[in-house]
């Protein structure tokens, strides 16, 4: 008789046990966040909620169609490797400052980007890996000058959340 009522009991616990397993496993399985998703991103003692383009098409499309953007939220285009850059406003309505980083980090360059203008604004280093694009004027409002480092550190764990390789990027 023991044995008769002590069968479904554990048959019960083994179910609950499989059940929370079950459980654990979903959480592990998150999607990855995307290119809509906001990282806070240190450059020199500021935070920015920062948008992480790195896939070809993310990279192409930027903030294209973007009607507003917070004071202190931007987009932050990670390249595989130091390269000349160039940005344009092809279906952007938005007026930004982009800023031009090289492989450490490191600020070189600051430009002002104009609503819908399809000039392109080259960045006079040939060695840009990082290009921040915020709203105009953020980078004089908040005292972000050349030499400004951007937290990598941060930049890499947005890459491994968005479930991208940051060793792609140089970044470990």
């Amino acid at each position: 008789m023991y044995l008769r009522h002590s069968l479904p009991l554990s048959v019960v616990a083994v179910v609950a046990l499989l059940t929370a397993c079950g459980g654990s496993d979903a959480a592990k399985n998150v999607l990855p966040k995307t290119v809509d998703d906001r990282f806070a991103v240190k450059i020199g003692d500021r935070t920015v909620q920062m948008q992480i383009a790195a896939l070809p098409r993310e990279l192409q499309k930027g903030l294209m169609f973007r009607k507003t953007m917070g004071e202190d939220e931007g987009m932050l285009f990670v390249f595989t490797a130091p390269q000349p850059q160039g940005f344009w406003m092809r279906n952007t309505t938005l007026p930004l400052d982009i800023g031009y980083f090289d492989k450490t980090g490191e600020l070189k360059e600051i430009y002002p980007l104009y609503p819908l203008d399809e000039r392109t604004v080259n960045a006079r280093s040939r060695q840009i890996q990082f290009c921040l694009e915020m709203n105009q004027g953020w980078y004089a409002r908040s005292g972000v000058k050349p030499g400004t480092k951007l937290d990598l550190k941060a930049v890499a764990a947005a890459l491994t959340a968005r479930g991208l390789k940051p060793e792609a990027a140089g970044l470990h």
